[in-house]
């Protein structure tokens, strides 16, 4: 799940970080306001972790930009204000968790667990298009209702393919839900990917738009 952690203390930023990746989380780090409603623009955020105090505005403002544009996107604010009055608040605006600093992470984890199951029990778990159906609950992947085993970046790879069906996916937008912000990246690494994706799928399965990037499904 790609995170967008929003916090201005480096060192706590730092530890998170690590943390959640340790966790499974592909995470950007963000720490400011102007800097946050960047990354969600890309469209490719699927959970946050939001500090109330920014150096460039409130943290206020990023949740009401979220929950303006309608996305279906889990935030839980983490912040040292840990009156009922300021709870409540963030609450209200629309925010699915609140928890004050110091804090333990282990409690926060659970809670971004929580705070996912929502998002995931209200959306159908399975990603279909023509004979390939894939469980992101169960994580398979059938062809036909033959089960395939997939390593897990090009389960990745085609999940992201999957979840945009007919919508052209560039080979930047499919390096960003595949790896981790700042990690190397080899110049083909995507092709090799799909290359053997190929291999397991229908050859017009997926579809090479040469120079844009892929797609699946009818466009």
């Amino acid at each position: 799940m790609h995170l967008l952690l929003v916090e201005d203390d480096n060192l706590v930023a730092q530890g998170l970080c690590r943390s959640l990746r340790q966790e499974g989380y592909s995470v950007e780090h963000s720490a400011t306001v102007k800097h946050a409603l960047q990354c969600l623009g890309s469209g490719e955020i699927e959970l946050v972790i939001l500090d109330l105090g920014l150096p460039d505005g409130d943290g206020s403002q990023i949740l009401k930009h979220i929950k303006a544009q309608k996305k279906v996107i889990p935030v839980v604010i983490l912040t040292a204000r840990s009156s009922i009055d300021d709870k409540v608040q963030g609450l209200d605006m629309g925010a699915d968790d609140y928890l004050a600093k110091p804090f333990e992470p282990a409690e926060l984890f659970a809670r971004l667990r929580v705070a996912s199951r929502r998002v995931n029990q209200a959306q159908s778990s399975l990603l279909q298009c023509g004979e390939v159906t894939m469980d992101t609950s169960a994580h398979s992947v059938t062809l036909s209702d033959e089960l395939l085993s997939l390593p897990r970046k090009e389960y990745m790879l085609l999940k992201a393919l999957l979840e945009n069906q007919g919508r052209v996916q560039s080979k930047q937008q499919l390096e960003n839900k595949l790896y981790q912000w700042g990690e190397e990246v080899g110049s083909n690494t995507i092709e090799v990917h799909i290359h053997h994706l190929r291999k397991k799928f229908p050859s017009d399965f997926i579809k090479t738009l040469r120079g844009i990037g892929y797609v699946v499904g009818k466009r």
